[in-house]
């Protein structure tokens, strides 16, 4: 019973950095190049290869009933790289990457 619960307790730890990493690729990619070099951070391609090993790390690292269940000593460094982007990158290149920028007025365009 116990035993059980620590094998899920488990699983789900490793699922989370696993998600956390895919949450950070996917921003990253709807990022655009120009945003990271305007907000004074390392490069897109920088963090896309960061972030990309650290999803295939963090995926390989899953236990056995749903993954491979090797490399689980490296998850803790997927964890971190996909933290730090999410923390600090993310927020400042979201000023320098367009889209809305604040709540729309209502009637739907703007204006007065």
């Amino acid at each position: 019973m116990i035993v059980t619960v620590q094998v899920l307790i488990f699983l789900l730890l490793y699922l989370l950095v696993f998600v956390l990493c895919v949450v950070a690729v996917v921003d990253l990619l709807r990022r655009p190049t120009a945003a990271f070099v305007s907000a004074g951070k390392r490069t897109k391609g920088f963090w896309g290869a960061v972030l990309g090993v650290a999803t295939a790390v963090a995926f390989v690292a899953i236990p056995y009933p749903l993954g491979i269940g090797e490399l689980q000593f490296l998850a803790l460094g997927s964890a971190v790289a996909a933290i730090v982007y999410l923390v600090d990158v993310r927020p400042a290149v979201a000023p320098y990457s367009g889209g809305r920028r604040g709540p729309r007025a209502p009637g739907g365009r703007g204006g007065w």
